[in-house]
């Protein structure tokens, strides 16, 4: 290679890296901004898994169960079948409220994902007890519709309930 070459190569290299460096610097940006959305999304998620039931079906705050539970909400349950009454789904907490032993929920585990613009779902795994004793689990896919600026619960997936009473 002639010096003339190489005076044009150098300064050629010295770009293509920068533009490289600057690449890949944006792709981290978005990377972590993706990273930081779904950081909030899963804590709104998991704040909105505790008002529906370490509040609404736990303490048996109706008025919150109703405001959580879409209109249009389709419960479908691996022992009942399905409901598309959110009117049955607020009298199933009100009996339940109305019970002698006291049943509660605790969230064991749980996954959270992006549904593009709608809202999120959530997979997990949570046990139910009968005046805290371990009554048995169940699996559950929740599917949550953001609309104006709140959560709804819109559809629900409740399945591979172990040791819990019909």
């Amino acid at each position: 290679m002639n010096t003339n070459k190489k005076e044009i190569m150098v300064p050629m290299i010295n770009i293509l890296v920068l533009f490289i460096l600057f690449l890949s610097r944006q792709a981290v940006a978005q990377t972590n901004s993706e990273v930081e959305k779904m950081d909030v999304l899963k804590t709104e998620i998991i704040k909105m898994d505790s008002l529906l039931f370490e509040v609404a079906f736990n303490q048996c705050d109706a008025s919150l169960f109703k405001k959580i539970i879409a209109d249009d909400v389709e419960f479908y349950d691996d022992r009942f079948g399905l409901n598309v009454s959110k009117e049955n789904e607020m009298k199933s907490l009100i009996a339940k409220c109305g019970r002698t032993e006291k049943l509660t929920r605790k969230l064991n585990l749980c996954t959270i994902d992006k549904l593009g613009d709608f809202g999120a779902v959530q997979v997990g795994e949570h046990t139910f007890y009968v005046n805290g004793i371990p009554e048995g689990t169940g699996k559950f896919i929740h599917i949550w519709e953001r609309k104006d600026n709140e959560w709804k619960l819109k559809r629900i997936v409740s399945y591979e309930h172990r040791g819990i009473k019909k």
